[in-house]
């Protein structure tokens, strides 16, 4: 059944997953712990978990050229909204996956959503998964995301996942897993943002199983004023594979970061590595851009978005 969006519903959607009213295909909105709209498509079957709260998606194989878009927002103060998602891609298909959440609160109470995502990516799948947060009100609505990913990929899939945290956010815990199987290949990108008090952690296992498999790991942040951000990923080489690992943040005014990357060798032909590098934004960049007409503040958030993007 169709609901009229707000204002604010349609601005988180844009903000989160790029819509502008509802998309064509396999989709599923939900708004405040509830359903707002849901479609299946041909090719992509959707349907209501028995037991918890949330969706199983089936992506039948040989899927290929398909989005599947799966948003949540969050426009009431006091709700905390828990779901479970799981995604079935089937052998051989070819799938793009937009998720995300976004939370508006202009209130004194706390508001919050758990996403629970498990995917099991078939052999020779290629999955594209993009996930935005972000928050916004005033600075006395605590606005709460607390991201669980789960990833098995079978014999020769590929998964590209880009996890963003764009604004507004009052605290995240972001616990992301997978398991890879021979031959199979993850890009994965996190990209967080803090500012004023925030905080966000992030945890990160990956244990490559098969010969042959990889993946690459990149982490950039930026934390601001007096926000702290910890990042902790660990790759687990038990085959004949490749690992490795670059975070990269920007410190401003008393943000903090701690990076504590790590490897982990249990086979003589796992290859892994990992770079670390923190620091503010260098005054050279700054004055630089401002010899092309910009202020300092604009010549910094031209750096960020690039940072960022």
């Amino acid at each position: 059944m169709a609901v009229d969006l707000s204002p604010i519903d349609e601005n988180l959607l844009a903000t989160i997953s790029g819509l502008h009213g509802m998309p064509n295909g396999a989709f599923n909105i939900r708004r405040n712990g509830e359903l707002v709209e849901r479609h299946s498509s041909a090719f992509i079957e959707i349907a209501t978990k028995e037991g918890v709260p949330g969706i199983d998606i089936k992506i039948k194989p040989g899927t290929r050229g398909e989005t599947v878009y799966i948003p949540v927002i969050v426009t009431q103060a006091g709700v905390k909204d828990v779901v479970y998602n799981t995604f079935y891609v089937g052998e051989g298909s070819d799938v793009t996956i937009i998720a995300g959440c976004g939370i508006h609160n202009a209130a004194h109470e706390q508001s919050q959503h758990d996403g629970i995502h498990e995917f099991f990516i078939g052999k020779g799948a290629r999955v594209k998964y993009t996930e935005a947060h972000y928050g916004e009100g005033p600075a006395n609505g605590t606005r709460i995301l607390n991201p669980v990913t789960k990833v098995h990929m079978a014999e020769n899939s590929f998964c590209e996942m880009d996890l963003s945290q764009l604004e507004g956010v009052t605290s995240t815990k972001r616990e992301t897993e997978a398991d890879l199987a021979e031959g199979a290949k993850m890009i994965i990108t996190e990209k967080l943002m803090t500012h004023d008090e925030q905080f966000a952690e992030s945890n990160m296992l990956f244990q490559l199983n098969g010969d042959d498999s990889s993946v690459q790991v990149v982490s950039r942040s930026v934390a601001k004023d007096e926000s702290r951000q910890v990042f902790s990923p660990l790759v687990v080489g038990n085959a004949a594979c490749r690992g490795h690992v670059q975070c990269d943040s920007i410190l401003i005014g008393n943000g903090k970061v701690k990076s504590v990357p790590a490897i982990e060798a249990n086979c003589e032909d796992a290859i892994l590595m990992h770079e670390t590098a923190i620091g503010k934004i260098a005054g050279d960049q700054i004055i630089k851009l401002q010899t092309l007409g910009l202020t300092e503040e604009e010549a910094e958030q031209e750096i960020l978005d690039d940072f960022l993007s």
